[in-house]
């Protein structure tokens, strides 16, 4: 007679599904804390910076960042 299986894997999807939601910023961080992959965080440092400029370049501040490129 075969043994039942003791761990049911819809058990570990409802306690999934009940806990917090955590956010984009939250997901990315436990990303690069789980997987170690902490060269990506420069990268999308400068990525954020750049559309940073690229949205105050098309507003009334366009003046002040011409002398930057």
């Amino acid at each position: 007679m075969p043994d039942k299986p003791t761990h049911d894997p819809t058990d570990d999807f409802q306690a999934l599904s009940t806990g917090k939601q955590l956010s984009i910023i939250g997901e990315f961080w436990e990303f690069l804390k789980h997987n170690k992959k902490w060269w990506l965080l420069p990268m999308l440092i400068v990525m954020l910076l750049l559309g940073l400029l690229v949205l105050l370049g098309g507003t009334g501040i366009a003046p002040f960042l011409y002398p930057l490129f």
